[in-house]
């Protein structure tokens, strides 16, 4: 069975490093869409996610995203947003049925690694077994995240 990469990318950052990983499992590509985009401006966007995090807030997507097919293994992926994963993410994660599936989390970031994002996701996703993932700063190498998958899977 395929693994399925699901992941929300502002800059396209988050997008190259979901695109990677699929390429390397032979995953499906699943991107994560919040009906009402981020502002261009970064600093703007930042506040914005800052009040949708703070509320807990999910902001609905633009694809229905409950089927999971066949997947026995998920990656997910996001930037470190305020040390937590961005709010199209948790929308996700709150939609669809995780119970018994592998969570192999992936994150970029600017120098704060994962964050909170790892005591994130074991809160959201009880019933499914959390793997530790791979945090990495736009500037990673293609052999890094091979290596690291490699090792790992």
């Amino acid at each position: 069975m395929k693994p399925l990469v699901v992941y929300y990318s502002y800059s396209g950052i988050t997008r190259r490093l979901a695109e990677d990983i699929a390429l390397i499992t032979d995953g499906d590509l699943r991107e994560l869409k919040p009906q009402k985009p981020y502002s261009f401006s970064y600093h703007t966007a930042i506040k914005e996610v800052r009040k949708e995090i703070e509320r807990g807030y999910c902001p609905p997507l633009m694809e229905r995203t409950e089927s999971m097919g066949d997947s026995e293994v998920v990656f997910i992926g996001s930037p470190n947003w305020l040390k937590t994963f961005a709010p199209p993410v948790l929308s996700f994660l709150r939609t669809v049925d995780l119970s018994n599936k592998t969570i192999i989390p992936f994150c970029t970031h600017g120098g704060g690694g994962f964050g909170n994002m790892m005591e994130d996701y074991k809160r959201e996703c009880k019933n499914s077994i959390i793997k530790d993932g791979i945090a990495l700063k736009a500037d990673y190498n293609f052999d890094e995240l091979k290596n690291w998958l490699d090792s790992n899977l």
